[in-house]
Order: structure tokens, then sequence, then C-alpha cells
């Protein structure tokens, strides 16, 4: 999975830590704000948006008074907490992070997720130093499953996108990373699991955690 690689990029929530459980109760809280309760479909519409794309879907579809730079700061206030204290890495994903800078693999971060709480949570848990690129979907023009987030990456890593490794825990992550020509590794999650079969087919590469990938069973 690793040979040849000259660089991974990570979705972050679901894929390198373990957080889908943050946004669920946030959505609850807020939406209660208002005296609104969650649509069953809320998941499936807003999977894939940025951060500044699911704050345009919130104000239209639920009609808040708020501009959307309060949306997104009611919603980074929220998860700050949980992500600095209760978000953690993913099994084998600090070994896979150290693996890399010993290989010279270059190493990136593609989410829908805000910056600031990116960072934060990088920094928290000691691993922020480890990449050289963090992009978010408001970076990009569109969201997952377009290319647009995965390719600015592989841009500011100054690496051919054929030549990168994604790992994702959603199919529309895996459509992204697949739209912009890179190998992909489908990453279980609880959240998702109802896709897993079709993540499975979909990616080139899924692993349960990543004590899976050869490289880093290895090194225990």
């Amino acid at each position: 999975m690793l040979q040849g690689k000259q660089a991974i990029l990570f979705d972050l929530d679901g894929s390198l830590v373990d957080s889908m459980w943050v946004w669920k109760s946030i959505d609850i809280e807020y939406l209660g704000r208002f005296g609104l309760t969650i649509p069953e479909d809320l998941q499936k519409c807003i999977e894939g948006m940025s951060f500044s794309e699911t704050a345009v879907y919130f104000k239209e579809r639920f009609s808040l008074p708020c501009t959307l730079d309060e949306i997104k700061a009611d919603w980074n206030q929220m998860a700050w907490d949980n992500y600095r204290t209760k978000v953690m890495l993913k099994p084998g994903a600090e070994e896979l992070l150290k693996y890399s800078k010993e290989h010279g693999i270059k190493l990136g971060i593609a989410t829908s997720n805000s910056r600031e709480i990116v960072e934060m949570t990088m920094r928290e848990r000691g691993v922020i130093d480890y990449f050289s690129c963090i992009m978010t979907g408001c970076d990009a023009k569109k969201g997952k499953p377009a290319p647009d987030v995965y390719l600015m990456a592989a841009e500011q890593l100054d690496v051919e996108p054929s030549n990168c490794l994604v790992f994702e825990d959603i199919v529309l992550g895996i459509q992204a990373g697949k739209n912009a020509g890179m190998t992909t590794c489908a990453v279980e999650d609880a959240y998702s699991a109802y896709q897993w079969e079709e993540k499975r087919a979909l990616a080139d590469y899924f692993i349960h955690d990543y004590y899976d990938i050869p490289e880093i069973k290895a090194m225990l």
C-alpha cells in the first residue's frame, strides 16, 4: 500500500481521528436552540460538504436568523472542548505518521472541517509537526466528491496526484480521492458502517485501523 508513495493525505473526521460522534451531538444541541429537531436525512444531505457549505445549507434549510460567520463560530466553540480533550487519533495512526517521517513520505490533511479545529486537534495530540500541509474544504471551490481539496493538497506538497495515497472513511471522500487520480484506502468507522461494503468495493484498499497496514504491523 505504501510502496512508491511520495505523500499520504488524510481526511480528518472518521479517518485520522475518531470524531464523528461530536457533530451529531452538536447538530442536536444547535438546532434545539431554535426549537428544531434533526431531520432523519440531515447527515446524508451534508455528507462531504465543506464547513462553509454546511453552514449555508443549515441557514437556508432551517431559515436560521444568524449570519454564516456566526453559525460557524458557534459550531467551532461547541466542538472545541470535545476535540481538545476527547477526540483521539485512530489506532495505529501515530505509528503511520512516524513511519512516514522516517521514510520521507510527505503528509497532509484534506478535510471538510475548519482549519481552527484541525490545527488545535493535531497540536493537542502532539502530531501537528508531522504535517506539511493542511487544506480544508473552505479553501476549495467545491467540497467532496469534487477532487479540489485533494488536488490543492498535492500541489502544495509538490507531489503528483498519482503518487498520493488517500485515507477516507466515507464514500464521497473516497470518490474525491479517486477523482483526483489518487490511490484510496477506506477506513472503517462506526458512523459510516452502513457504507462499508460500498467503501470496500470503491477503494483500492480497506483497513479496520492503521495497524492493518503491513509496514505498521512490522513496527510492533
